[in-house]
C-alpha cells in the first residue's frame, strides 16, 4: 500500500488503520494513481496526499481528526465519477476518504425505508432494493456512480419527474462532521446540516449511510427510441424544436422522461414511460414526439435499468478517459427559440470539433422535482425544466481544439438567452467563473451560514465547494434564532 514518509499525518493515518491491509495508500505506491486515486477525467491531474478506505464511521472520524491535526483538506469519494476529479481531492495534497467498504444495507418492511451504506454504487442499490421487497427509488442511469455523491448533490434520472430526485428520497443520514463527531441529521435533529447535505454534501461532512424512502417497482414500462442520421446538423433543427415543445408542456405526464443526444453522425431521442403501452398512447405523447422505431414494453424493472445503463455507456462510460464537459440549465422562460436552435446547429456544422467523440445531451426535468420548494434543500434547480451537457472526448488525448469547440458551443447557446444560465452541480464544470453561485444560487447565502457553523475552517474542500459565510452581528443573531424547517 506504500508507506509514505514518516510524517505526523502518515503516522496518524497508519494508527487508525491499525495494521489493516488496503486501508491507506500514499503516492510512493507504484499503483497509486491507477488502483487508489483512479482519476475519472484523465485530463485533470490530481495527487492526493493519501487515499484511505475506511471500514466504519469510526474510521472516517479517525481519518478526519488526522487531517484536522495536520491542516489537510478532506474530500470523500463514493464512486469516482467526478468530471473534474473533485472526488479524488480536487487539488493536490488533500486527503481522500474512499467509502467503497461501507456496504451496510437493511430494509424496514414496516415503513419500507432502506438504510444504505455510502459505498454502494447505483447498480448495487437497484439490485438490493429489488431483492428486499421489489422496491425502487429515483437515481441516474450510470451504474458505476456512487450513492454517496449522487444523493448529496441531486441525483437525476428517468424516474425523477415521477418520484423526485435521488436526494428527495433521503430522510436521514449518518454523517461525520469537521470535528470528527459522528452525527445523525434528519428533520428533527441537525436539520440545517441535512438541508446542506441534500445538494451540497461534499462541503459539509462525510455521509456514511443514508435512510431513504422507497416506492414499489413499476410494472410495465415503455421504452421509446428514435434515431436519425443526416448530412448536416441543420437538418435536425425541426426535430429538436418538436422535442423541446413536447418536454416544456407544463401538463406533460410525470410518468414520462426523455433525452435528446446529438453526436457526430446524427441524433438519438430516448424516452421512458412508467406505465402500459395503452396508458402511454392515452397521454397523447406518441403523436407529439418524432416517429421512431416501435416502442418496446419491458415488464422487468431490472431489465429497464440495464437497458438505460447500456444507453448511458454509449455516451460516457465508467472507463477513465480525457474529456471536457460543460453544462447549462434552463427555466421555462430560457428555452431555445427557433433562431437559437438554428444558430446552435450552424455552429455544429461549421466548427472544427477536434474529435469524432463528442455529444450534446438535453434532458427533461421538472415534474415532482419542482414540487419541492427551492429553499427546502440545498439543491436549487427546482425551477428548471431542461438541462444540457456537452462532452468532448480525447482520442487518445484531449486537444485544445476540442476544448475550444465545446466552450464555443456553450457560449453559442448562452448567447441566445438574455439571462446568465446556471447549471446543476452534478454536471461539474471546472471552468465556471463563479461555480458556487451557478450551482446553488438563491441558497448560497444560507449554505455559507451553515458552513460557518459546521465547518468554519473549510476542512471539506474542493475548488467549487461552498465556502464559510461572513456573518455580521445582525445576521448571526437571526441565524441563531432561526428554526430550521427543511
Amino acid at each position: 500500500m506504500g508507506q509514505g514518509s514518516s510524517t505526523p499525518l502518515a503516522d496518524c493515518l497508519n494508527a487508525v488503520c491499525n495494521s489493516r491491509s488496503d486501508c491507506v495508500a500514499y503516492p510512493d505506491n507504484p499503483l497509486y494513481q491507477i488502483s487508489w486515486v483512479k482519476r475519472y477525467n484523465l485530463d485533470i491531474a490530481v495527487t492526493p496526499v493519501a487515499v484511505t478506505r475506511p471500514d466504519s464511521a469510526e474510521d472516517v472520524s479517525g481519518f478526519i481528526k488526522c487531517a484536522v491535526q495536520n491542516n489537510v483538506k478532506v474530500q470523500p469519494k463514493s464512486g469516482g465519477h467526478s468530471y473534474a476529479n473533485f472526488g479524488v481531492g480536487g487539488t493536490d495534497g488533500e486527503l481522500v476518504l474512499d467509502l467503497q467498504n461501507l456496504q451496510q444495507f437493511s430494509m424496514d418492511t414496516n415503513t419500507w425505508q432502506a438504510t444504505i451504506g455510502a459505498g454502494h454504487r447505483l447498480s448495487d442499490v437497484t439490485q438490493k432494493l429489488h431483492d428486499n421487497g421489489k422496491r425502487a427509488m429515483s437515481h441516474g442511469t450510470c451504474p458505476g456512480v456512487g450513492i454517496g455523491g449522487h444523493a448529496t448533490i441531486g441525483g437525476l434520472g428517468p424516474s425523477s419527474r415521477m418520484w423526485g430526485s435521488c436526494l428527495d428520497h433521503v430522510l436521514e443520514v449518518e454523517v461525520v462532521t469537521a470535528d470528527g463527531t459522528i452525527q445523525r441529521a434528519n428533520a428533527n435533529e441537525n436539520a440545517d446540516l441535512l438541508f446542506a447535505i441534500k445538494g451540497a454534501g461534499a462541503g459539509f461532512g462525510v455521509v456514511t449511510e443514508f435512510v431513504v424512502r422507497t416506492q414499489p417497482e413499476p410494472g410495465s414500462v415503455v421504452q421509446y427510441s428514435y434515431s436519425m442520421t443526416f448530412g448536416k446538423h441543420a437538418d435536425m433543427a425541426d426535430v429538436f424544436e418538436q422535442w423541446q415543445t413536447l418536454i416544456s408542456d407544463p401538463n406533460l405526464d410525470r410518468r414520462f422522461g426523455s433525452e435528446i443526444v446529438m453526436h457526430e453522425l446524427g441524433l438519438v431521442i430516448t424516452a421512458t414511460f412508467y406505465g402500459t403501452e395503452d396508458e402511454f398512447d392515452a397521454t397523447g405523447i406518441p403523436g407529439r414526439i418524432p416517429t421512431g422505431k416501435i416502442s418496446v414494453v419491458i415488464d422487468d424493472w431490472l431489465g429497464v435499468i440495464t437497458e438505460q445503463a447500456q444507453e448511458a455507456a454509449l455516451y460516457l462510460s465508467d472507463i477513465s478517459t480525457a474529456f471536457t464537459a460543460r453544462s447549462l440549465a434552463f427555466r421555462e422562460d430560457e428555452l431555445l427559440s427557433k433562431d437559437a436552435i438554428n444558430s446552435m446547429m450552424s455552429y455544429l456544422d461549421n466548427n472544427d470539433r477536434g474529435t469524432l467523440l463528442w455529444f450534446l445531451i438535453f434532458d427533461v426535468t421538472g415534474g415532482a422535482i419542482s414540487d419541492v420548494p427551492q429553499n427546502a434543500t440545498a439543491y436549487s434547480h427546482r425551477d428548471k425544466i431542461m438541462f444540457c451537457q456537452g462532452y468532448g472526448i480525447g482520442i487518445p488525448t484531449l486537444t485544445q481544439t476540442t476544448k475550444d469547440f465545446m466552450n464555443g458551443l456553450i457560449d453559442n447557446i448562452q448567447g441566445s438567452v438574455p439571462q446568465t444560465l446556471t447549471t446543476y452541480p452534478g454536471y461539474v464544470d471546472p471552468v465556471l467563473t463563479n461555480a458556487q453561485e451557478s450551482y446553488w444560487g438563491p441558497n448560497l447565502a444560507t449554505l455559507g451560514q451553515i458552513k460557518t457553523k459546521w465547518d468554519p475552517n473549510d476542512i471539506f474542500h474542493n475548488p467549487q465547494s461552498v465556502r464559510p459565510g461572513t456573518l455580521d452581528v445582525k445576521q448571526e443573531s437571526s441565524a441563531k434564532s432561526r428554526r430550521w424547517r427543511f
